[in-house]
């Protein structure tokens, strides 16, 4: 039976081989530099995360088709990590909805030790590839589903519990990680491994780590609902007004799309029960609400294929 001590020994090893835990000893010194030296080193560590991203876009593009694919058949985007790359998960997931309009269900977002985990570090949860595979057995994961295991080290237990448990049931899989060769891109069936280098500070992987991921999963999420016809050109058609700033960018959105005038608009967004793809819709197509309705029905919501029908109508 392996003691503590010896499970810290194997632990402490892997680490050492990793890239986003390597020491770098010329900045040693960083808590003596003047803040504002301190600031242009860690701008200067931040600008190259986007060429890390840059290398890795024909994974990351592969893997975007396959999600779409998958949700346009009806299944769901579900990202699952501990610590900061499980917040930065939800974080994504939970901003879906008012910019897509998505079900809350559709795209969700698993961080290791629940809900509370977002505020507080629930200590031990990371390690357990058991809690995934209750937390997946929970949403009633199918084969139609993409699980997105995401881990700065590329080894957490829970992001690679949740992968494997998904392949299991058919699902697809993808892994992010900031490591190459990491155990989670071997586990998933597109891995994605965005290589930053070593931190400003030893292993804190919420810096330049976190900045990778967050930017992979913008493409991610973003990319995938474009595909699924949740846009028209770069305009969010498909945005929820839920407030008051959101209800000033609907109109500025069917405005932006259509060119009509603010009486239009607002006589558009009353026809339509204020969904903005369908008031664009009744506006370039001249068409009625239910009309609008029934035709982006008809095309799963793509609004060029509604109005290219609209025309012909």
């Amino acid at each position: 039976m392996t003691s503590t001590a010896d499970h810290h020994t194997d632990l402490r090893a892997q680490l050492d081989t990793l890239t986003t835990e390597a020491f770098r000893p010329d900045l040693a010194d960083i808590d003596r530099r003047p803040t504002l030296d301190i600031a242009r080193t860690m701008n200067d560590e931040d600008a190259t995360v986007p060429a890390a991203v840059a290398a890795r876009l024909p994974e990351i593009a592969a893997a975007i088709d396959a999600t779409a694919a998958r949700m346009a058949r009806g299944g769901r985007l579900i990202y699952a990590g501990a610590g900061t790359a499980g917040r930065l998960g939800v974080l994504d997931a939970s901003e879906c909805p008012p910019t897509f309009n998505t079900d809350p269900s559709e795209v969700l977002g698993l961080i290791a030790g629940g809900p509370s985990a977002l505020l507080t570090a629930v200590e031990g949860a990371e390690d357990s590839e058991k809690l995934a595979v209750e937390d997946l057995t929970e949403t009633g994961l199918t084969e139609l589903d993409t699980v997105v295991g995401i881990s700065a080290s590329g080894r957490t237990p829970y992001a690679i519990g949740a992968v494997e448990h998904a392949r299991t049931l058919g699902a697809l899989t993808i892994g992010l990680s900031c490591n190459a060769g990491s155990a989670l891109a071997a586990a998933a069936e597109h891995g994605i491994e965005i290589v930053v280098g070593p931190e400003l500070l030893t292993g804190s992987t919420r810096l330049k780590a976190g900045t990778a991921q967050k930017l992979v999963l913008n493409m991610l999420s973003t990319i995938t609902m474009i595909r699924l016809g949740k846009t028209y050109g770069n305009l969010m058609v498909d945005v929820r007004a839920s407030n008051d700033k959101l209800r000033a960018r609907s109109r500025r959105i069917v405005a932006l799309a259509t060119g009509a005038t603010d009486p239009e608009i607002e006589t558009a967004l009353g026809s339509t029960g204020g969904e903005v793809k369908n008031a664009v819709l009744t506006l370039l197509g001249d068409v009625d609400g239910p009309t609008a309705a029934r035709l982006l029905d008809a095309s799963d919501g793509h609004l060029r294929a509604a109005l290219e029908a609209a025309r012909k109508h």
